[in-house]
C-alpha cells in the first residue's frame, strides 16, 4: 500500500490511485478513469460552482476593474487602471479543515 512520506512530499497520481484502489477494492485503471472524469467535469462546471463532497468548492470568480498604484520603476506612484479579470478559487470545506487541522475547542 502506498503511504504518504512524512518528509512532506506529496503523493503522485499513481500512489493516490493505488491507495484508493486497495481501499475500495477496484482496479487502479478504474480509479484513474474516475479521477480523470472528475477533473474533466470540474473544469467544465467551474464557471458555475463545482462541489467536491468532503473537500470543497471550485468556482470561477469575476474580479472587477480597479485602480492600482505602480510600486516601483520610473512611473512609481502613478495610478493606472487594471482591467477586469477572472480567477479560479477553491474553498476548502469545513469537514476537510476539521479533519486536517483538528476541531477547535
Amino acid at each position: 500500500m502506498a503511504k504518504a512520506d512524512v518528509s512532506g512530499k506529496s503523493l503522485t497520481k499513481s500512489e493516490i490511485a493505488t491507495t484508493i484502489a486497495e481501499e475500495v477494492g477496484i482496479s487502479k485503471k478504474q480509479v484513474i478513469a474516475v479521477l480523470e472524469a472528475q477533473a474533466k467535469l470540474a473544469y467544465k462546471e467551474a464557471k458555475n460552482v463545482y462541489t467536491i463532497p468532503g473537500l470543497g468548492k471550485l468556482k470561477l470568480r469575476d474580479v472587477p476593474a480597479r485602480k492600482v498604484r505602480i510600486p516601483f520603476g520610473p512611473d512609481a506612484g502613478k495610478e493606472v487602471m487594471k482591467k477586469a479579470s477572472k480567477k479560479v478559487r477553491f474553498t476548502v470545506a469545513k469537514a476537510a479543515k476539521d479533519a486536517i487541522l483538528g476541531v477547535k475547542k
